[in-house]
């Protein structure tokens, strides 16, 4: 069995599952290009195998803090959060800083055996919610089609600075080009398919009724229908095994 590596090579397989070159399959090369492109669009916003986690640096520039938002790169699905860029009790190494004082006290109980990692735990606990109490998180809102994510309060406040890094938690779209075994993705394969025979079915109801020599007529209600029915299959099943749940939030 050829195993599909690519685009093209999934394409021929959904062919072949179709009955090519047995049969002739009533599609267009643009249909079958357009019925791919939704399929992996589906299979990329909910298969768990579609997306992977991981972060994002940006350098603030000028232009960034005029519009107060980022430009991420196109392949970013989802952002779950923006780390924020400092933290009154988590940054500062003055002397007299309350988290310098702690964890020297800390580190000289732990040394004399008079503390535990259960109590240095609790206190790290302790300062990151006066942290988030008195400072808070960046508020950001992530806008996908464009790219951008909207930074507010923090560039107008100054406590976003040109030349700084901003990193983001993010999802990304598996690269197709550098993992090729994507297009051997099962549910994909199939999906495709089924996009595929539903288009073959709506071209031919065009010529329902239609009575061919031989007394043949064309059946494109029947395949319309079945492709109905493998795709409602399909979706089901990915919403139910493969799929990470609710659409992330961001803010």
């Amino acid at each position: 069995m050829a195993v599909p590596n690519s685009r093209d090579t999934l394409i021929d397989y959904c062919k072949r599952k179709l009955g090519d070159p047995v049969l002739e399959i009533n599609v267009d090369e643009d249909q079958i290009e357009d019925r791919i492109d939704e399929a992996l669009q589906y299979w990329q916003e909910y298969h768990y195998d579609a997306t992977v986690r991981g972060y994002v640096k940006h350098l603030i520039t000028a232009t960034d803090k005029t519009n107060e938002y980022i430009t991420v790169p196109s392949n970013v699905l989802f952002v779950n959060k923006m780390f924020p860029i400092s933290s009154a009790f988590g940054t500062s190494t003055n002397f007299f800083d309350i988290k310098y004082q702690m964890m020297l006290n800390d580190i000289a109980d732990l040394q004399n055996f008079a503390g535990d990692l259960a109590y240095y735990e609790q206190m790290q606990q302790y300062l990151a919610m006066l942290d988030s109490k008195l400072n808070g998180l960046p508020q950001v809102q992530w806008q996908r089609h464009g790219s951008k994510l909207f930074i507010y309060g923090d560039f107008v406040d100054d406590d976003l600075q040109i030349g700084e890094y901003l990193i983001l938690d993010v999802y990304s779209a598996v690269d197709t080009a550098a993992n090729t075994t994507v297009w051997n993705d099962w549910w994909l394969k199939d999906y495709a398919t089924a996009l595929i025979k539903q288009q073959w079915g709506m071209n031919l109801l065009k010529f329902e009724g239609v009575q061919l020599p031989g007394g043949v007529t064309f059946n494109g209600r029947q395949l319309y229908d079945d492709a109905n029915a493998e795709i409602e299959r399909l979706k089901e099943r990915l919403h139910e095994d493969f799929s990470f749940g609710a659409p992330l939030m961001v803010g």
